[in-house]
C-alpha cells in the first residue's frame, strides 16, 4: 500500500506540474542528474575539475581584469561564467553546462563551420566575458573543459538531456516593450540589480571580487555580441530563473512581464564587439532576434531586436524556399 501511494504521489507530481517543452522532449533517462564534484577524490585530475568549477563560479578571481598578473587577465569584465550558467552550470534551464561535451565538435551557424568545445568556450570569453581567448593549452582552458566533460559523464553524443538552454515560452504577437519593462524592473529587479542596472559588487571596485548580483548593462556587463544580448534568450532565462531563487516550475513573472523586462535589458548600452557584421556567413541561419545586421530579410533592426517575430519567420521561410541560402556580403 505504501509503495502504491508513493507511486501515485509521484505520478501526480510529474503530470500536474507545468513542465517546459524541452523536458517532455528529452530522450535521456528521466531522472538523470549531474554528478557531484564534491564526491571526487583528491587526485590530479579531480583537482583540475574542481578548478574548472571555481573558474565558472568565480571567474573574476582567476582570470578577471583585476588580476595582479596582467598575463592572466583574460576576462574583460568582473562577471562570472556562473552569472549565466547558474548553480555552477547545473541548474535546469539556467543555461546549464551538463551533457554538452560529447556533442563537440559541433556546427556553429555563427561561425559557419564546425567548432570545438574550446572554441565554444572562447566564444563566451570574447562575448559574454567581453575579453580575449584563452590559449587552448592553458590551465584555465584545460580546467573548464575537464569540468564540462565531468558534467557530461555518461551522456552519449546526440543524447538530449532535459533542462538544457533557458526554456521556451510563448512569444508575443507584439513588440516587447522596454518602457513597460522599466516598471517591472523597478518593482521586481531593482533590489538586486541596482537602480542603474549596475549590480551589487562583493567588495570595493578594483579588488577582483566580482558581484553578488551582476550588472545587466553598462561597461562591466556582457557585450552586444553575447547570447544574452538577444531578446529571446534573455526573456526565457528571466522567466525560468528570476527573481533570484525561482526555477522553471515556479515562475514568478508572467510571460508578458518577462518579455518586457528583457526588452528593457537589451535596449540598454553595453560594450560593443567589433566585426559583428561578419557573424553568420549564411544569413538565413541568423537568429531572428539578433540585434545587429545584416539580415536576409528587409525587416528593421528594431523589429529583430524587440519583435514581433512571426512575420520575420514567415518571410525567412519564403526566402529559404526561393534561394536556399543568403550569403553574408561581409564574409569572403
Amino acid at each position: 500500500m505504501r509503495n502504491a501511494l508513493a507511486a501515485a504521489a509521484l505520478f501526480a507530481l510529474l503530470f500536474s506540474a507545468p513542465v517546459a517543452a524541452e523536458e517532455l522532449g528529452a530522450t535521456s533517462a528521466k531522472f538523470w542528474s549531474a554528478p557531484s564534484v564534491d564526491a571526487l577524490p583528491y587526485d590530479a585530475h579531480s583537482r583540475l575539475i574542481r578548478h574548472g568549477r571555481d573558474l565558472i563560479t568565480a571567474t573574476y578571481s582567476h582570470i578577471g581584469p583585476d588580476m595582479p598578473d596582467r598575463a592572466q587577465r583574460f576576462a574583460g569584465n568582473n562577471l562570472a561564467c556562473g552569472n549565466c550558467h547558474l548553480h555552477a552550470g547545473v541548474k535546469k534551464f539556467g543555461l546549464p553546462l551538463f551533457g554538452l561535451a560529447a556533442d563537440f565538435p559541433a556546427y556553429s551557424a555563427r561561425a559557419g563551420a564546425e567548432i570545438t568545445l574550446q572554441e565554444r568556450i572562447n566564444s563566451c570569453m570574447t562575448r559574454s566575458m567581453n575579453g580575449r581567448p584563452l590559449p587552448i593549452s592553458s590551465d584555465p582552458m584545460r580546467a573548464i573543459v575537464a569540468y564540462i566533460q565531468f558534467l557530461s559523464k555518461g551522456v552519449r553524443r546526440g543524447e538530449k538531456l532535459s533542462g538544457l538552454g533557458a526554456g521556451t515560452m510563448p512569444e508575443l504577437d507584439r513588440a516587447a516593450d522596454p518602457a513597460r519593462g522599466r516598471d517591472i524592473y523597478q518593482a521586481r529587479c531593482i533590489d538586486c540589480h541596482n537602480v542603474d542596472g549596475a549590480g551589487v559588487q562583493n567588495s570595493l571596485p578594483g579588488l577582483g571580487a566580482g558581484y553578488a548580483f551582476p550588472p545587466l548593462w553598462g561597461s562591466d556587463s556582457f557585450n552586444d555580441g553575447a547570447g544574452m544580448a538577444r531578446l529571446i534568450t534573455a526573456a526565457n532565462f528571466i522567466h525560468s530563473n528570476m527573481p533570484d531563487g525561482v526555477d522553471y516550475l515556479h515562475p514568478r513573472l508572467s510571460v508578458e512581464d518577462a518579455w518586457d523586462v528583457a526588452a528593457l535589458m537589451v535596449s540598454k548600452p553595453r560594450p560593443h564587439r567589433a566585426n559583428l557584421e561578419k557573424d553568420y556567413p549564411d544569413l538565413l541561419k541568423k537568429p531572428v532576434d539578433a540585434p545587429y545586421g545584416p539580415y536576409a530579410d528587409s525587416f528593421s533592426e528594431e523589429q529583430h531586436k524587440f519583435g514581433p517575430y512571426g512575420p520575420i519567420r514567415a518571410k525567412l521561410k519564403e526566402i529559404e524556399k526561393e534561394k536556399g541560402e543568403v550569403k553574408n556580403p561581409n564574409v569572403k
